[in-house]
């Protein structure tokens, strides 16, 4: 079942995850596919692009094409990426009998629940990477570094505000997902309404990504994303001989 977010809550999703928190991380992609990939990259497909935030800052740099599972969260990116080409598609199956010089996995990774769903997106991504090119993968986190969280959501425009609780955990720790749950109160004018929305997200080793990455064809390295406030995570940066 697709998660409300994506779906239903759709409208409110500017308010959740603004687009000008994604500028600093859309710069380390640049600048990685910039260092990685000669003659200088011009072309890039996201797989996976959800509302554009990243797009929407990469298209600067970038001829871009964004695919996704969600017709709604295409329509919203059509609205802020007009520029960009979109394509309704799974990152599993999606087959475009093109290639590009960069491509980017960005946190929808994270609902490839099992390693053969994680090998056929990373086998798509390694498809549409020219000889030359490379591809980014960015998971939220991996078995090693993953610890429950909760985080809070504030956020107004206008008549409307939201006030809302994330909430990652993991409730069978022998398995390959967790959880995040969202509880959101929504107010619009005089109303508010409650929802909760339930997110299984997957999880997995780093070795299980070097592994899985390396069998669809790629060589594999790490690259430093920041994550605000002078922090660092790892994420991968493979390139196609």
């Amino acid at each position: 079942m697709q998660p409300l977010l994506y779906g239903e809550l759709v409208p409110w999703y500017h308010l959740i995850d603004p687009v000008a928190d994604h500028e600093d991380e859309a710069t380390c992609f640049q600048e990685a596919f910039e260092r990685a990939v000669s003659p200088r990259p011009r072309t890039l497909l996201e797989l996976g692009a959800g509302a554009g935030n990243a797009a929407f800052h990469l298209k600067r740099h970038f001829t871009c094409t964004l695919t996704d599972l969600s017709e709604d969260m295409l329509t919203l990116s059509r609205q802020q990426n007009p520029d960009c080409e979109h394509v309704l598609a799974d990152m599993r199956t999606l087959r475009l009998g093109r290639t590009f010089d960069a491509v980017l996995v960005h946190d929808a990774i994270m609902y490839m629940l099992t390693e053969e769903d994680l090998l056929a997106a990373a086998r798509t991504a390694f498809v549409h990477t020219r000889p030359g090119g490379a591809a980014i993968f960015a998971p939220d986190c991996y078995r090693e570094t993953f610890e429950d969280s909760t985080d809070t959501l504030t956020a107004d425009d206008g008549r409307r505000s939201l006030r809302g609780l994330m909430w990652s955990w993991d409730p069978h720790p022998d398995d390959s997902t967790y959880v995040t749950e969202y509880a959101f109160l929504l107010r619009e004018g005089d109303t508010v309404r409650a929802v909760h929305d339930r997110h299984v997200e997957g999880l997995f080793s780093r070795e299980t990504w070097h592994r899985v990455l390396t069998q669809a064809g790629f060589r594999v390295a790490t690259l430093q994303r920041p994550v605000g406030d002078d922090v660092f995570d790892d994420i991968f940066l493979c390139q196609r001989s």
